[in-house]
């Protein structure tokens, strides 16, 4: 069992004064960027969108920078960046519902071949924690952090059945504000904006006749074709803390034929998801402790521009994720390496802004599903090549040739993201191009990350000739490369693809330690020794592929990456 609360946690429960400053603005900033329609802005759009000051959003940006949430190219871009995604994913593992429902979410899926989702209310709409579609040519487009109207979804309707005259109030409000559900970038606007009298009696039925079945239907409310329907998935004590949704399409069923196709099992998975909740408890003990507090050398380092109460705001952010069901404050200030006045101070402020509660008679603190507006659907979106870019980049920066990420695509390397560096002499690759696998650096690393038996019968079936005068082509030769990669964690390819060209290449991993593509560094054999290019190249070669993994491991703890 939890321990009991102590006098200081118990009082935590009760809102003070007023959010902290950085914190407050620093969140107010990440909104921006997230609802931005375009994947970047200048510092002048963020002042325009948040009313603040210049030189505030220079240093939450250069703050934020230095976390990683965010980057800046051609020195004033502002983009999210992937590792962003660590607040949502800490929000993710503090409900606990993904690990507990989304296996029997995959099997529904499986089983009616047919879309499932897990979505929560969150204030007056409704947002998705967990998607399981399938692949077809009309695919269900919407991602895990997604906010959709009330009104205009099944869930919407189950939720709605228990909101108070403070949650209907905020409906309202909204529907009067955002008449063409502009905020919702998820859902096509409405052409026109409906009349509100309408609109609410139309869901005031939809509401009655949700919480008089058991189950609610979506027939086109979200746009032509698309039709759904939904249960609602039960905690122990009797409240809807989810709703379980099966999604086709007018060309499959109809509004009814869905409902008599999916209905029945949709009934049965909710009911074994409620019971998979009743089943679960709160940790016993708090989490391990955290490292220390860094901000202080991050201050001490980069000065008056780093911002240390956003920094530590969002630490303890990212803390309450560490185990489902939050933390108290004495957790949370552990595993930040925070004073319990400051991690206090941060958890009232993250309550007052809405991205966390008191739970469990306010001996703990959860975040709740707001923490997902801050980016984590749009990063959500990120392909493979587009996580990758930024760091060759930076690697071509730093080594002045270019660069590239490929995969393997049956006995061929395939490129799937590339940056040339400009120089008389340059190799000129695109995306998309193949070569053999057997006589390039990254070929030689990716079949190095296979079983070694899968390795050896991919090299026996290639048709493996001589490209150059220096391409090896002895299978025993071949084999030797491939394990000496293996052992060397890179290969380095001299002239074997084409005469004058030299390639070193790393392995990328993704977050289970599986090889998964390669980044390489190509360059003119003319330009030094091999010994010269492993001196020069490897270390931030190394260092980007490190990166790559970092962001590719945040973006996949919960969402499923296609990596071509």
């Amino acid at each position: 069992m939890p321990h009991a609360a102590t006098a200081s946690e118990a009082d935590a429960a009760a809102p003070v004064g007023e959010p902290v400053g950085p914190l407050e603005r620093g969140l107010a900033v990440l909104r921006a960027l997230a609802a931005h329609p375009g994947p970047r802005m200048r510092p002048g759009d963020l002042v325009r969108a948040t009313g603040l000051a210049r030189s505030t959003v220079d240093r939450i940006v250069a703050t934020l920078t230095h976390l990683g949430y965010l980057r800046v190219e051609d020195d004033r871009d502002v983009l999210l960046a992937p590792r962003l995604m660590e607040l949502g994913n800490a929000y993710l593992t503090c409900c606990g519902l993904p690990d507990a429902l989304e296996p029997l979410a995959v099997a529904l899926a499986d089983e009616l071949d047919e879309s499932v989702s897990l979505a929560v209310p969150d204030r007056a709409g409704v947002r998705f924690i967990s998607q399981s579609t399938r692949r077809r040519t009309m695919a269900l487009a919407f991602q895990i952090g997604d906010l959709l109207p009330a009104e205009r979804c099944a869930p919407g309707a189950l939720f709605a059945s228990d909101w108070g005259p403070e949650q209907q109030a905020d409906w309202r409000a909204r529907l009067r504000d955002d008449p063409l559900d502009a905020g919702f970038p998820a859902v096509p606007p409405r052409s026109a904006p409906p009349a509100p009298d309408e609109v609410e009696s139309a869901f005031r039925q939809r509401v009655a006749d949700a919480r008089g079945a058991g189950w609610a239907v979506d027939d086109q409310l979200i746009e032509p074709g698309l039709v759904a329907v939904a249960v609602p998935v039960h905690a122990p004590d009797g409240s809807t803390v989810c709703a379980l949704s099966v999604v086709s399409h007018t060309s499959r069923h109809s509004a009814r034929s869905l409902a008599e196709h999916a209905l029945p099992r949709l009934r049965e998975y909710g009911a074994r998801m409620e019971a998979a909740l009743a089943s679960s408890a709160p940790p016993a003990t708090p989490p391990a402790p955290g490292g220390p507090d860094t901000s202080r050398a991050a201050k001490a380092e980069l000065g008056p521009e780093f911002l240390q109460s956003l920094t530590r705001g969002l630490a303890v952010l990212t803390a309450l994720g560490s185990a489902p069901g939050g933390l108290t404050l004495s957790g949370a200030a552990e595993a930040t390496g925070l004073a319990r006045a400051t991690a206090r101070r941060a958890l009232l402020s993250l309550q007052q802004l809405g991205y966390a509660a008191p739970a469990g008679e306010g001996r703990r603190f959860t975040l709740l599903p707001t923490v997902l507006e801050l980016g984590y659907a749009r990063l959500s979106r990120l392909s493979f090549a587009e996580i990758a870019q930024p760091h060759l980049v930076r690697l071509v920066e730093q080594v002045h040739d270019s660069a590239s990420v490929a995969v393997l695509a049956d006995d061929d390397i395939m490129y799937v993201a590339r940056v040339h560096t400009v120089r008389i002499m340059s190799v000129n690759i695109t995306v998309g191009t193949r070569f053999p696998a057997y006589a390039t650096s990254m070929g030689r690393v990716l079949l190095a990350g296979l079983p070694e038996r899968e390795a050896a019968e991919r090299l026996a079936r290639a048709s493996v000739r001589p490209l150059t005068r220096f391409t090896r082509v002895d299978a025993a030769d071949l084999a030797e490369a491939v394990a000496q990669a293996r052992r060397d964690g890179h290969a380095l390819v001299d002239q074997e693809l084409e005469e004058g060209l030299r390639s070193i290449a790393v392995p990328v991993h993704d977050r289970t330690g599986r090889v998964v593509a390669a980044v390489n560094v190509s360059t003119h054999a003319s330009r030094g020794t091999l010994d010269d290019v492993r001196r020069a190249v490897l270390p931030a070669l190394t260092a980007a592929a490190s990166a790559i993994e970092a962001d590719l491991a945040v973006v996949t703890e919960r969402v499923r990456l296609s990596i071509p």
